[in-house]
């Protein structure tokens, strides 16, 4: 390691990395602008290390920002070492980390520091999709620089010192930062959305790790994989019996019950996260609350879109009845479960569904319906599946029916109309599982799914 990487940023590199695995790229590159007397000021790696490392045995590229030259401002140079190591991983095709302290754009480079920034988001933009692509923030990230952790994949945020935004919380009319500190990774991660782990700095290494593990290196690699020492018909007794929580289903079902959430502050009507499956990544989606907002199918649309593109097998776990009725809801979630469905039919990778509770309506439909390409579709026993609540029917159907003939023609409805048999029956279940073997059913399922190929109209892209 170079003396540079002797600083905060190059402490953080060995801390994230296997020990002694780092290699650093451009150690000896300064600023080369004159301007202002720039000759004059110490710059060394101008401000930013690069280079590469393994974790758990898996290569990586870094590069972490050092705020002690220049107030961790970015220039000309510090642009260029970072869109050569994202030239790099392209060629290896392997992850990059970007550990993110910057006080933002360097005056005394202006219109040169303003081509950098460009020419990062666009390497971020040949990137997506191919390698994956994480962000960290430690320090200040803001203004144009807010756009790289958007361009990533994965956001990860320090709990207390760290800042992103666009526009200081000061400078938001009707706003200071102590009435509310949009920069802060509390707002970032619960009202933005923006982040998906917000915590402290060795928190954040050790999940970064451990998503590192769980992530393909490229969009071309099928080694996300890992011996399965768990049993793979183990049963998971008490999924039936206790409360609804998707995150215990995803974790009870998972091998050694390893669950990787993302975005878990944001939207929690909706869980997104990997688990493993007799040692494959699986990503999963699951309904943790029957009204769906339009944040929630956000989120979802845009975890099943990263899966899809790196050739992620997808989970869905089901249990919705409808959407949350509020303004907040209402102005947007037309256009956010157009993005989910979209998501979902557009995904050709593997994709499983269960029917753990209640399934109604076109919300039922757009999470990974038979309809929309679901390969399998399970669904526990006791489930719903239908157009709306069987009494809700009734009351519609027979309007000026009396309590009994009401509760008559419900008990109907649900068993014609509304019952896990009656879609089994009509080809849109599989089959209908005990909750307790969910965990056999779904591996067996990937394991058939393993070599499936399917073949779409030949387009550029969607435009949804």
């Amino acid at each position: 390691m170079s003396i540079t990487a002797q600083s905060l940023a190059g402490k953080r590199i060995e801390s994230l990395l296997d020990e002694n695995s780092f290699v650093e790229i451009g150690g000896m590159v300064t600023a080369r602008s004159t301007d202002f007397n720039m000759q004059q000021k110490e710059t060394p790696s101008d401000g930013v290390i690069t280079g590469y490392g393994v974790i758990d045995g898996n290569l990586v590229y870094v590069y972490s920002q050092d705020a002690s030259v220049l107030n961790g401002t970015l220039g000309e140079m510090h642009a260029k070492k970072i869109t050569r190591l994202y030239e790099m991983a392209l060629k290896t095709g392997a992850p990059v980390i970007g550990l993110i302290d910057c006080a933002g754009i360097r005056l005394q480079e202006a219109t040169d520091a303003l081509n950098g920034f460009g020419e990062i988001y666009m390497q971020q933009t040949l990137a997506s999709g191919v390698v994956p692509q994480i962000a960290a923030v430690f320090g200040t990230c803001g203004g144009g620089l807010a756009v790289v952790p958007g361009l990533a994949d994965f956001t990860f945020m320090e709990d207390s010192k760290a800042k992103l935004f666009v526009n200081a919380p000061n400078a938001i009319e009707g706003n200071e930062v102590s009435k509310c500190n949009s920069a802060s990774a509390k707002f970032q991660a619960e009202e933005a959305g923006n982040v998906d782990v917000a915590a402290d700095e060795a928190e954040i290494f050790a999940r970064i790790r451990q998503l590192v593990t769980l992530l393909p290196a490229n969009n071309e690699d099928d080694a996300s994989f890992e011996e399965c020492m768990d049993d793979l018909n183990r049963v998971c007794a008490d999924l039936g019996s206790v409360e609804y929580s998707a995150p215990y289903i995803l974790s009870s079902i998972s091998d050694e019950n390893v669950f990787f959430e993302t975005k878990a502050s944001y939207a929690k009507d909706m869980v997104t996260g990997f688990i493993r499956l007799n040692g494959m990544t699986v990503g999963a989606a699951a309904n943790n609350d029957v009204e769906l907002t339009a944040r929630g199918a956000q989120k979802a649309a845009e975890f099943i879109q990263f899966c899809d593109a790196f050739n992620i097998p997808v989970l869905s776990i089901t249990n919705v009845k409808g959407y949350k009725a509020n303004m907040c809801t209402e102005r947007n979630i037309a256009k956010a479960m157009a993005k989910l469905t979209y998501a979902f039919a557009n995904a050709t990778v593997p994709k499983v569904n269960v029917i753990a509770g209640a399934a109604y309506g076109s919300a039922y439909v757009s999470m990974n319906s038979k309809a929309l390409g679901a390969d399998m579709v399970y669904a526990w026993t006791g489930a719903q599946i239908g157009m709306m609540d069987p009494k809700m029917a009734a009351k519609i159907m027979y309007a000026d029916a009396d309590a009994a003939t009401l509760k008559e023609k419900a008990e109907a409805y649900a068993a014609l109309q509304a019952s896990a048999d009656a879609a089994a029956r009509r080809g849109y279940v599989d089959s209908i599982i005990d909750p307790q073997d969910t965990r056999k059913y779904v591996i067996g399922a990937f394991e058939m799914l393993f070599t499936k190929r399917e073949s779409r109209p030949d387009k550029k892209h969607g435009t949804v």
